[in-house]
């Protein structure tokens, strides 16, 4: 079942990519008692992701904050080595947390994955994007297949506003 509008955020363990190499975080520390802008590719260095996604998110990070988000994630099913070098290679610093979910678990438990086996990439997750308040989803955005609209930094701005 696809998680929906005032669902809770399902238990799972991420790993986020940070200078000291991949530390592993819960969902209840990364999403508990706090506001967090998640948005989810369905791989790091791909071409939408890399040329509109991710660096959305970057550019427009200070103005996200500005309405109350604690922190701004990018989710990839890929491991934490690629979304650390991805994030550098963005200049996402300390604007965007990038983290991994190298075997699917959670994007599985949100109900968000996707079979990319065809383009050799195997399970991913959906283009998406949410506002989690205190562990609770407010704000879904799931991508029709191909499509990059409403899971953009621009659209979440205009939810926030």
């Amino acid at each position: 079942m696809t998680i929906k509008v005032g669902d809770k955020i399902p238990s799972a363990t991420l790993v986020k990519a940070t200078d000291a190499g991949p530390e592993p975080i819960t969902t209840e520390a990364l999403f508990g008692g706090r506001t967090v802008a998640l948005f989810s590719v369905p791989g790091a260095f791909t071409p939408t992701c890399s040329a509109k996604h991710l660096p959305g998110f970057v550019s427009n990070a200070e103005t996200i904050r500005q309405h109350g988000v604690d922190e701004i994630v990018c989710l990839s099913v890929n491991d934490a080595f690629v979304m650390g070098a991805w994030g550098k290679s963005a200049n996402a610093g300390d604007k965007v947390t990038m983290v991994a979910d190298g075997s699917a678990d959670f994007t599985k438990a949100l109900g968000l994955e996707m079979d990319a086996s065809k383009f050799g990439m195997g399970i991913r997750g959906q283009r998406f994007s949410m506002i989690v308040k205190d562990g609770v989803v407010t704000h879904l955005n799931v991508e029709d297949p191909g499509a990059f609209a409403v899971s953009s930094a621009e659209h979440l701005m205009g939810q926030l506003a």
